[in-house]
């Protein structure tokens, strides 16, 4: 079984984490997980829950990480506003990633902001 990349790393975003998109919060949480791996921005991770998963379209497109398995996506509608495959999510990570099982996470370039607040 492939190892989790030791240059990948998950923890507790230490505050709150808001996302929005056509004028709505898509997402407001104090749970995410904050993911960073070379070469790319962190990535917050946030759980369903704290989702509002009304908004989400799933798409047929999907893609592959061999280090975290095979992400769905979503796309983001609000009013009149569309954001295709905005979001992603990992629904069958492999193992060594399987904090982020259901957790999602948003393009920031495909959403109007995503605002990370301190405590």
């Amino acid at each position: 079984m492939p190892e989790r990349d030791p240059q990948i790393t998950l923890e507790p975003h230490p505050g709150r984490v808001v996302v929005t998109f056509g004028g709505r919060t898509v997402a407001d949480t104090r749970r995410a997980l904050v993911m960073r791996a070379p070469g790319t921005p962190p990535v917050a991770y946030i759980p369903r829950a704290d989702v509002d998963m009304t908004l989400l379209r799933r798409t047929p497109h999907t893609t592959h990480c061999p280090y975290k398995g095979d992400a769905s996506y979503f796309s983001i509608e609000a009013g009149e506003r569309s954001s295709p495959n905005a979001v992603w999510t990992y629904e069958s990570p492999k193992a060594t990633m399987a904090a982020i099982k259901d957790l999602v996470a948003f393009y920031p370039e495909r959403v109007d902001a995503i605002e990370e607040r301190a405590g």
